[in-house]
């Protein structure tokens, strides 16, 4: 049988360590048995940013652009009153990318690998949803935010939905290569793992 262990980043945004909530949702993601196997404090560059967020990732930009038209749809929103004519998922996905951009670059992260069976879907669901107004209860974004892409879109800004997360375990490999060299990951045992064998 394979190992079900996996390796995911997560990124707290400016707007989380602005808040002084870092500590809170660290505990979460801890207190479910996953451990923190890397984590720096640090300002973003634009080379990275770019990197992290590549306009040249079509799934990436159509998926939020997407995420967006359903999002103005759910409110009765118009989309042509914040995106003129270019309302299609391409573009408004390249607007928004643009946005997360200058936001992750704005102010400092906090970046961390976090790492235990099945890490990568486990994050995803402590985190909720991208969008904090459809994140549930009990959830991280849903206990710390609100927004929602028409509020975003309107103040012409990404949604502040408090971190980052790797969409899926490609996508963690990828991110965690990116943001860290191998002789920054840590290798221990969590008294959960001797537990859970």
């Amino acid at each position: 049988m394979q190992s079900s262990t996996e390796q995911t980043l997560v990124i707290l945004k400016p707007d989380a360590v602005s808040r002084g909530i870092m500590g809170e949702i660290v505990s979460r993601f801890e207190r479910v048995g996953l451990k923190m196997v890397a984590g720096k404090f640090m300002q973003v560059s634009r080379e990275l940013a770019d990197k992290h967020y590549p306009a040249s990732r079509k799934e990436f930009i159509e998926g939020m652009g997407n995420k967006t038209r359903e999002n103005y749809a759910d409110l009765g929103l118009d989309l042509s009153i914040d995106f003129g004519d270019k309302t299609d998922a391409h573009s408004i996905g390249m607007f928004i990318r643009e946005w997360l951009v200058e936001m992750i670059t704005s102010g400092p992260v906090f970046v961390m690998v976090w790492e235990g069976p099945h890490a990568v879907e486990l994050v995803r669901k402590l985190c909720g949803h991208t969008l904090p107004l459809k994140s549930a209860p009990g959830t991280i974004r849903g206990d710390y935010s609100y927004d929602s892409s028409a509020l975003a879109n309107f103040g012409k800004r990404p949604i502040k939905n408090l971190m980052h997360a790797s969409g899926n375990v490609e996508e963690a490999v990828f991110e965690v290569k990116l943001w860290f060299s191998a002789d920054e990951i840590t290798t221990y045992t969590r008294v959960q793992e001797v537990a859970m064998k």
